[in-house]
């Protein structure tokens, strides 16, 4: 009877507390009603550039092919294959078909055509993906033009694929600097997130309140110390990617720390926000996790967002973990410069702005 007792108790506050009972029910619908749609391991929309020296029938045919397929995504359609190479080095194109001389003069004639496959191999998943569909529809293409023909089989093509960024295709390589980023976040987030709400648990927040500081001063007075750690903590993280992995970046390391100093700002302001609504700790990790769990999901660490459905492509645009797991691997992998990555730190810079802003009025209205 006493177990009884001490569950109808414990139900009961389950129940009358709103905010978790809106967590115990908000929190499993969207998770499994979005996320399922962002964490797929199917790659769609794979940026594709063409480079046709040929401009046969044949050529133009085997790009509608490979086009059709609904796996590749035309984002250029060169003549000059160095250009094509900038589209891979600026992120614009993950694939480079690159199409011989008389290739359909060479084919119909029984030779083998040899068509060159560039791959930005960042994301080594992606890569191999794109070249087995590449291989199939070629493939597919041949017994098409046999048939279609009539004639005896036609020349061979073969794929000959090139490995840029990650030659060895490791996956270590592509996961590293995105943890380096979950490492940062959760540093930033959770301490952050649990600051203000367990000054007002101990009872010190009124004294502070009363003082003579500004709330602006006394929410920057909370950022610093997690800036600190943070940036500290993305040191630890970085030589423990050296140490264990051999990976180090490519790029200028004071590129990372210049973004990782905005990102933090961003996501401690966020963090605060967070531990301003909430009246426990306990309510803040849950608020908290919700997010991350979110953003984790939608920044492309585990899979392109290119392969994400368009809603969803464009839900990444607010998450600012995408911003900051596209520059530590332009950085780490691809030895980008700061003017690669100023795409991303003017979005960052918004975060910034908007996290911080709502930090400070929110903790005026719930402390007023």
């Amino acid at each position: 009877m006493k177990l009884i007792y001490l569950l109808k108790k414990e139900f009961l506050q389950i129940f009358r507390n709103k905010f978790l009972l809106a967590a115990i029910i908000v929190l499993p619908v969207f998770e499994l009603a979005v996320l399922p749609w962002a964490a797929t391991f199917e790659q769609k929309n794979i940026s594709l550039c063409v480079v046709d020296n040929d401009r046969s029938s044949f050529s133009r045919k085997l790009t509608e092919k490979v086009l059709s397929s609904g796996y590749f995504r035309l984002t250029e359609y060169e003549s000059d294959y160095r250009k094509a190479l900038s589209h891979v080095e600026s992120d614009r194109a993950s694939l480079i078909l690159n199409i011989p001389d008389d290739f359909e003069k060479d084919f119909v004639n029984g030779q083998t055509v040899n068509l060159s496959l560039v791959i930005d191999a960042v994301d080594g998943q992606k890569g191999g993906l794109g070249m087995s569909y590449l291989s199939q529809i070629i493939n597919d293409y041949s017994r098409q033009v046999l048939t279609e023909s009539g004639k005896q089989a036609p020349g061979i093509i073969e794929l000959k694929p090139d490995f840029r960024y990650n030659p060895s295709m490791r996956y270590q390589n592509y996961m590293v600097p995105g943890i380096l980023v979950i490492l940062v976040t959760m540093m930033g987030g959770i301490l952050s997130s649990i600051n203000i709400v367990r000054e007002k648990e101990v009872g010190t927040i009124e004294q502070i309140n009363v003082t003579p500081i500004s709330k602006t001063v006394f929410i920057f007075g909370k950022l610093i110390p997690f800036w600190v750690l943070g940036l500290f903590n993305l040191t630890v993280g970085m030589m423990i990617g050296w140490i264990i992995f051999g990976l180090y970046p490519l790029g200028s390391i004071f590129n990372i720390y210049i973004f990782a100093f905005f990102y933090l700002l961003a996501f401690t302001g966020l963090g605060l926000m967070i531990s301003n609504f909430a009246k426990t700790q306990q309510q803040a990790m849950f608020m908290l996790i919700f997010v991350l769990i979110v953003f984790i999901m939608l920044s492309g660490l585990f899979t392109p967002i290119t392969s994400m459905p368009e809603w969803a492509q464009k839900i990444t645009v607010i998450n600012p973990l995408r911003y900051f797991v596209e520059v530590v691997r332009l950085v780490y992998l691809k030895g980008s410069g700061f003017r690669d990555i100023l795409p991303q730190l003017y979005g960052i810079m918004v975060f910034v702005v908007l996290f911080n802003l709502m930090a400070i009025t929110s903790y005026r209205k719930a402390n007023d």
